[in-house]
């Protein structure tokens, strides 16, 4: 993974320090909250419902043991003992103190992290396939691009003061695992038929208020004119994006209005002044960054796959939890392991102090030290080995974190709603925890199969519901908590955007609603291969509005 040079640790310094006079002079007075508002937002720091919240930055979601060591002792230290991974790979904490933010920070620094540019009208933290580098159906590892776009666009003096807030994804593999069409620029790594590397670039897709499926505005952009290409984007973004209605500021509302082939005619314009300039990535800058990316040296352990098939006839759990929760590794005798942040009846994405210690100390003991962030809310082990396997279990086991689940109906990707949030409507924490106990049976997990639940408290749409194969959007109506349920959205390379099933339903009601969807897909499907998304995009909405609300005039 990237390590800090001589300029990352002075410029990550500085920017604390600089913040620290700000907070200081907000404490003392000197400065009043309309002021201080952009400069915390541009350090991470946000004031909740509650309370202040500080989002830490995990950049493409891949940090070492010691850097999650120090997320545990922050929360230990500074918050109530816990952090919430988030579905843009980073980290929240939702109680700390402002007094205590920059020394949050310089203990962060101290590791090589920080929050800038977690928050803000900037370019924010850019995303990555969590299985990133190790996956078995990878065309190349999408991390050092990520990482050459996060220098690259780090306080860039150009695009610090968006329209609205910015976010890049970037995917290596044929199977989209990093959601690049709802974000605002996607980049799917890809080879011509010469064996080059270069780039299917994505431009105006995103969730919220208007949720919009990416337009590909080019098929193959070489690695090198990444940067200049990128540039010439943001160039186009903020000359005509607009700034009077930040309900229409985002980049996808200008790709729809001026259409996608207007949009790269611009870009274009822009990207023939930048193409030949100092933006140009030479081969030796490309190769330097890829480097810090490699492969750890991973010796053969052929014993692994007899040893993990006699532990999994030994014991069914594990069994169960090696199914679902370990994926193949392009190296045969090693997995990658999904360590879910959703255990049966808890908090999605919320990890403990001791269980970010625990995490820290099987990465050091089994996965070369080396732990990722899933834009589900999950963390990742991405290189272990298949004889492992049962010493890593066991050792999840007891901190809570084996739970099988991941890619089930329990697996459930939730924001924090009203709970901390103050532009929520509703309660998404409650909500998640009830159909998880629902559906915690594993037999019925398993009998359903991949169902992907998502649930938002308002329409910022911080939970991906729109791309859930369930979505659940918390609003307000008369006063009261109402859930509108979505079907058939997917945030992978078939992208697509739910469908409004009807009139919405009250919190007690909607745990009953998704059992009736769960029910009537069991009852329709071809078979137990055929998945919900599946089953959804053959037959339709109609039999589930039926199922919901007994005919179609009654779902208006």
């Amino acid at each position: 993974m990237y390590r800090y040079d001589e300029f990352d640790h002075a410029f990550v310094h500085d920017r604390v320090e600089q913040f620290r006079d700000q907070v200081e002079r907000r404490l003392s007075g000197e400065l009043a909250e309309d002021a201080f508002k952009p400069l915390r937002l541009m350090n991470g720091v946000y004031l909740q419902l509650h309370a202040y919240m500080l989002r830490v930055a995990i950049p493409y979601g891949t940090l070492n043991a010691r850097q999650m060591r120090m997320l545990a002792h922050i929360a230990r230290k500074y918050d109530r003992g816990y952090g919430h991974f988030t579905t843009r790979q980073n980290i929240q904490y939702n109680w700390p103190k402002l007094s205590d933010t920059p020394d949050i920070l310089t203990e962060l620094a101290s590791v090589e992290m920080h929050a800038i540019q977690t928050s803000g009208n900037c370019i924010r933290n850019v995303t990555a396939d969590h299985f990133a580098g190790a996956a078995a159906d990878e065309i190349a590892d999408p991390r050092p691009y990520a990482e050459i776009l996060r220098q690259w666009s780090s306080v860039h003096p150009e695009f610090s003061f968006l329209p609205r807030k910015f976010k890049i994804a970037v995917t290596g593999a044929a199977h989209d695992r990093a959601a690049i069409q709802v974000h605002d620029i996607g980049l799917h790594l890809k080879k011509n038929d010469q064996g080059e590397i270069g780039f299917a670039v994505y431009v105006g897709g995103g969730q919220g208020r208007t949720p919009m499926i990416a337009k590909k505005i080019r098929d193959f952009l070489p690695e090198e004119d990444l940067l200049s290409y990128t540039t010439a984007i943001m160039r186009v973004y903020n000359l005509h994006g607009r700034r009077d209605n930040k309900y229409k500021a985002r980049i996808k509302i200008l790709a729809h209005e001026t259409g996608a082939e207007e949009l790269a005619r611009q870009v274009d314009v822009e990207f023939a002044d930048l193409k030949n300039t100092e933006l140009k990535l030479p081969d030796a800058d490309i190769q330097a960054i890829t480097a810090y990316f490699a492969l750890p040296a991973m010796p053969e352990r052929p014993e692994g796959w007899a040893n993990l098939a006699r532990w999994k006839k030994a014991d069914e759990n594990f069994a169960r939890w090696v199914d679902q929760n370990v994926k193949p590794h392009s190296h045969p005798d090693y997995g990658m392991v999904t360590i879910s942040l959703k255990p049966i009846g808890g908090i999605p994405g919320d990890a403990s102090d001791a269980q970010m210690d625990l995490v820290a100390d099987i990465a050091e003991d089994y996965a070369f030290d080396e732990i990722r962030v899933s834009h589900e809310q999950n963390l990742i082990l991405p290189h272990v080995a298949l004889a492992d396997l049962e010493a890593v279990y066991r050792g999840l086991v007891s901190s809570g974190l084996a739970t099988a689940n991941a890619g089930l109906i329990t697996d459930i990707i939730a924001c924090p709603g009203l709970d901390y949030c103050a532009l929520a409507n509703a309660r998404s924490i409650p909500l998640s925890q009830e159909i998880s106990t629902r559906f915690g049976d594993p037999a019925r997990q398993a009998e359903i199969g991949e169902l992907k639940i998502k649930i938002s408290g308002c329409i910022n749409a911080c939970g991906h519901h729109h791309v859930g194969h369930i979505g659940l959007l918390g609003v307000e109506k008369k006063g009261a908590e109402l859930y509108q349920i979505t079907l058939g959205g997917s945030g992978d390379e078939n992208t697509s955007i739910g469908e409004i099933i009807g009139r919405g339903f009250e919190p007690e009601k909607v745990t009953d609603a998704i059992e009736t969807i769960v029910d009537t897909y069991l009852g329709l499907r071809n078979d137990a291969s055929e998945t919900f998304l599946e089953a959804y995009r053959r037959v339709g909405p109609q039999p589930f509005k039926l199922a919901l609300y007994g005919s179609s005039s009654a779902a208006a």
